[in-house]
């Protein structure tokens, strides 16, 4: 199992969080290549071992435990990935336990944590952490602030007659379609050992409030960082009534209350294997409707050396990015034709400048 990591040299997080220099990969899924949520595995093989984080990258931070990490009696494994375009985070979890506990319809369960905080705002989002007594003792401070800004699933590994997850916070919503799905596979009953395939996606939030109407969804850039973390909780006596292991990935406990204790994820681009050499593709925005006036952008991928631009009303240009101005009004079709050592590509988008 390999795990690329590297290091943060001159890169500046919102806050400052947990294991500073580290930095784990969020790998870009294509867009013809979105995982489905069905627990199978395939849909991941596309995703180099370099992007997997296992049970070394965690570590047993609860005092009193001791530290009882041992891949014989559990071993993890887990992909995150994302799609441009998309706000939503999926995960592959894999785990091999010795001793499976999910009898109970309470929290006692075998529990993959995950806390994301997608904006980097850090700091608690647990009541109880709130540097604020008078807000610690407000019994409306689950609505007004727990998950508010960063979320936290408790998600039961396996859910046996319960919902996928617990949501910490006032937002349960969250772990419902549209903004989440999860799938589990497993062949074992309670207290058997045995391999659990664990997929799913949810959707971070900047603002996430009781009502989902006035939710805001984070917005999902490459090559941004995002605060992110995950326990695992390992029962391994269904009559204890405290677990046996908490293993996180923060090396802190408190990255379950904390979005400053989480770890930084880079979202990546594209793997340069998936893409083909040369892929043209650009983008604009209309400066003045009444002068008719657009720039347009290139966002092509490749070693690119020539462009020629293609109007549509009979104007061109060998500008990287120009600036155009319509004589007059109609529905155009502009075509960017680039070129590159391995080859050239062509991208045309039909009537979507439109002009009065």
């Amino acid at each position: 199992m390999h795990c690329l990591l590297f290091l943060l040299a001159g890169i500046g997080c919102g806050v400052d969080l947990a294991r500073p220099g580290v930095q784990f990969k969020v790998f870009q899924f294509p867009a013809d290549r979105i995982p489905r949520i069905d627990g199978e595995v395939d849909d991941w093989a596309v995703v180099p071992d370099s992007y997997a984080i296992g049970t070394d990258q965690l570590r047993e931070t609860v005092i009193g435990i001791g530290d009882q990490r041992d891949s014989a009696n559990l071993d993890v494994k887990v992909k995150v990935g994302w799609v441009k375009g998309q706000s939503h985070l999926y995960f592959l979890y894999e785990a091999a336990d010795n001793y499976w506990d999910f009898a109970r319809n309470d929290l006692h369960n075998d529990i993959f944590e995950l806390v994301v905080d997608a904006d980097l705002s850090g700091g608690p989002f647990i009541p109880q952490m709130h540097p604020d007594a008078k807000l610690r003792e407000n019994p409306e401070a689950r609505f007004l602030f727990q998950g508010v800004h960063a979320q936290n699933y408790h998600i039961f590994t396996p859910a046996e007659g319960k919902d996928w997850a617990m949501v910490w916070g006032a937002q349960p919503w969250v772990k419902q379609l549209p903004y989440a799905n999860a799938v589990c596979r497993y062949r074992f009953k309670p207290r058997e050992s045995g391999k659990l395939v664990l997929e799913f996606f949810v959707t971070p939030f900047d603002y996430a409030p009781a009502d989902p109407a006035r939710a805001v969804p984070s917005k999902l850039d490459e090559g941004a960082v995002i605060g992110m973390s995950w326990a695992v909780l390992d029962y391994d006596d269904e009559n204890a009534e405290q677990y046996g292991g908490f293993w996180n990935l923060s090396h802190k406990t408190t990255m379950y209350a904390n979005a400053s204790d989480l770890v930084a994820f880079r979202l990546m681009p594209i793997e340069r294997s998936l893409r083909k050499p040369v892929e043209a593709d650009w983008s604009f925005q209309v400066i003045s409707r009444p002068d008719r006036v657009v720039a347009f952008r290139d966002e092509s991928y490749g070693d690119i050396t020539s462009w020629q631009w293609d109007f549509g009303d009979g104007e061109s240009s060998s500008e990287r990015n120009p600036i155009h101005r319509y004589e007059k009004g109609g529905e155009f079709i502009v075509t960017l034709t680039v070129k590159a050592p391995e080859g050239k590509a062509r991208h045309t988008k039909v009537w979507d400048v439109t002009l009065p």
